[in-house]
């Protein structure tokens, strides 16, 4: 069963996709089961699409899709389909990612 959350983010889509593809910055955002087998890096990602893609063969049924589009005001609109996990996780995997990119626009 898979659950689909989405959050705007007032940072620009390459900076969102830059963050949450960030090998430093995965775990603090994406769920555990997923960083299982070096999935610090997606199993498929497009930069030019801004879609990236995480699965493991150590968590069975997971899996999480992220799709980064333009958003209002130079900000961005983020999905987050993920398969495994309750119907929370999506929404906090989000919160999260977003903290993470407020960071990131602060620290640099």
């Amino acid at each position: 069963m898979g659950t689909r959350a989405e959050i705007g983010m007032s940072a620009p889509p390459e900076v969102v996709f830059g963050t949450a593809t960030d090998p430093d910055r995965v775990s603090a955002w994406l769920p555990e089961p997923l960083r299982a087998d070096g999935g610090e890096r997606p199993q498929e990602a497009s930069a030019e699409e801004l879609r990236a893609r995480w699965s493991t063969d150590s968590a069975p049924g997971w899996s999480a899709e992220l799709q980064v589009e333009p958003g209002d005001a130079g900000g961005s609109r983020v999905r987050l389909d993920l398969t495994g996990g309750d119907d929370g996780l999506a929404d906090e995997a989000l919160a999260n990612l977003a903290g993470e990119v407020a960071d990131n626009l602060t620290a640099g």
